[in-house]
């Protein structure tokens, strides 16, 4: 059978119409037996858009249209004819016209308009501005389709067959290629939701605020959760880096660095040592001389891991725990965690009480800061603070909406807003301040944990065990042995002390007044000042 003409149309044999390219990626095989079946019964209503092929024979190219060619062929055989449109085009051209018409159907796969909007973008050589005009598409449509791009194949036909949803698919597109299938095996064989899918990926994720090396490049990596955050609704929480192998590729570059630098400076202690052990001149009197060997006695204990130092004085103290192992040396090394942990808490205690909330964004407010908080923070979040339809309404029916908001709603409104403040105001003392007002705790949100010890050196660790009362738990021989074994082992074994709990013990690098701080309810400490625990 061969289908009837259309008027306008010009009736080619199928054998001589070519595939083209196609940004469909997932035929459905129902659909396609509904539309064979279609075609024999009535032929083909829609004519096939094609464009003469460039290699002089009598042949053309499908622009769109490959569905119902595919169809045809099964329905009416390589000799029969369909209707199609001839049109002069050029390979861009035919690229977006076959883009704009899969976008528009109703069963548009996001992973197909992916693939189709990296072509575009190379055609434009990277002008992610040009891409998006010549596919009619904003800014951030193409972000988040390019985002997806990423996809495994797998991840994609599993999308395209609708067995995962575009939410399982953004959290997917937050983790390396190679580690996306496995995934995808765990959410269909566990029947994972999004919100459980999310909570798995969380588990895996790295936090950026324990990071010890220099954080540049992570501000505009894909998979920093903030980068995702600016293109998905679904994204794990804000700080994390979702790349476990290149946050510990960086890792143990710095703690490379750190160690090679620790044992330099203790080969040049150690050679300053024995200068100091030569011979005495003979003119100095035999006084001088004792009080030398004593002091060269002291510095050589000094030196032997874990020897306690607590009576050491001068040169021996910057051997016992390094020249700068202070309260306030080991706060620098955790400042950005600090930072991020404080305004976490902040953030949550804003999140739980709409007065606190309300407090905070009246002295923003008056102060000049509430603008510092990022345009995206809200808007992403403004459907589910009010109603699914609020970002699409003009301004004035946003007013509307906001006014017929219940007191409820409202609260919930000002507590994210608060929260929001928490996290993006720039100076962490606005954060410090308001989470001394509100006697924020951030021991709800954060204990000590093997990410906080292993950024700090053995005398370093030593120093924090002293303080949050490991040491006086262990004995100070029970601690020097475990300090001569590695680090690692070192971490483990602070970590898992037996009969030894860390939850609710501040060291001092975490609070915001620079003291140790104990559990709550337990008796007081020695009143012997931090610093002093250095010696």
């Amino acid at each position: 059978m061969t289908a009837p003409q259309p008027t306008g149309t010009t009736m080619v044999p199928l054998a001589r119409i070519a595939i083209g390219y196609n940004p469909r990626r997932y035929f459905d095989s129902k659909k396609h037996d509904e539309l064979v079946a279609s075609l024999r019964l009535r032929g083909m209503l829609q004519p096939i858009l094609v464009r003469p092929a460039d290699d002089g024979e009598d042949r053309y190219i499908i622009v769109a249209g490959g569905r119902r060619y595919r169809a045809a062929l099964e329905a009416f055989g390589a000799d029969g004819e369909a209707p199609v449109i001839i049109r002069e085009m050029t390979d861009q051209e035919a690229l977006e016209a076959a883009i704009d018409e899969n976008d528009i159907r109703d069963d548009a796969s996001e992973t197909e308009q992916a693939d189709a909007a990296v072509r575009v973008l190379a055609a434009c050589q990277n002008d992610r501005g040009e891409a998006g005009r010549r596919l009619g598409w904003s800014r951030a449509k193409l972000d988040r389709r390019l985002a997806l791009a990423n996809l495994s194949d797998a991840v994609k036909l599993a999308l395209d067959e609708r067995r995962i949803k575009v939410g399982h698919a953004e959290l997917l597109a937050a983790v390396p290629a190679d580690k996306q299938d496995k995934a995808l095996e765990t959410i269909l064989g566990a029947g994972l939701d999004i919100g459980k899918t999310r909570d798995l990926l969380m588990r895996v994720t790295q936090s950026l605020a324990d990071a010890c090396f220099d954080k540049s490049e992570c501000t505009t990596c894909p998979f920093n959760s903030g980068t995702q955050r600016a293109l998905f609704e679904t994204h794990v929480d804000d700080g994390h880096c979702t790349n476990a192998a290149c946050f510990q590729l960086k890792t143990d570059a710095v703690e490379q660095a750190r160690q090679e630098e620790q044992d330099r400076s203790a080969s040049a202690d150690a050679a300053a040592d024995e200068n100091d052990l030569d011979e005495p001149d003979e003119a100095e009197d035999h006084e001088d001389e004792r009080a030398d060997g004593v002091e060269a006695t002291a510095r050589r204990a000094a030196l032997a891991p874990g020897t306690p130092s607590g009576r050491a004085t001068g040169r021996s103290n910057a051997n016992a725990n390094g020249p700068s192992v202070t309260a306030k040396s080991i706060a620098g090394r955790t400042s950005d965690l600090r930072e991020a942990t404080w305004r976490t808490a902040l953030a949550r205690g804003l999140a739980d009480n709409a007065s606190d909330a309300r407090t905070a964004i009246l002295v923003a407010a008056l102060t000049g800061t509430l603008s510092q908080i990022k345009s995206s923070t809200l808007t992403a979040r403004a459907g589910l603070l009010v109603n699914p339809s609020f970002p699409d309404l003009g301004f004035g029916g946003k007013i509307d909406e906001v006014r017929e908001l219940s007191e409820a709603q409202a609260a919930t409104a000002l507590s994210a807003i608060g929260a929001a403040y928490a996290r993006d105001v720039q100076s962490f003392s606005h954060v410090a301040d308001l989470a001394r007002a509100f006697d924020v705790d951030i021991r709800q949100v954060w204990q000590v944990d093997r990410g906080f010890l292993e950024r700090y050196t053995k005398d370093e660790l030593k120093f924090v065990a002293r303080e949050c009362g490991l040491i006086s738990h262990m004995g100070e021989k029970a601690f020097a042995k475990l300090l001569g074994s590695k680090k690692a082992d070192l971490v483990t074994g602070m970590l898992n002390a037996a009969g030894f709990d860390w939850a609710g013990r501040l060291p001092s690098a975490m609070t915001l007044d620079g003291q140790y701080g104990a559990v709550p309810g337990a008796a007081p400490a020695s009143s012997r000042r931090v610093d002093a625990l250095a010696a």
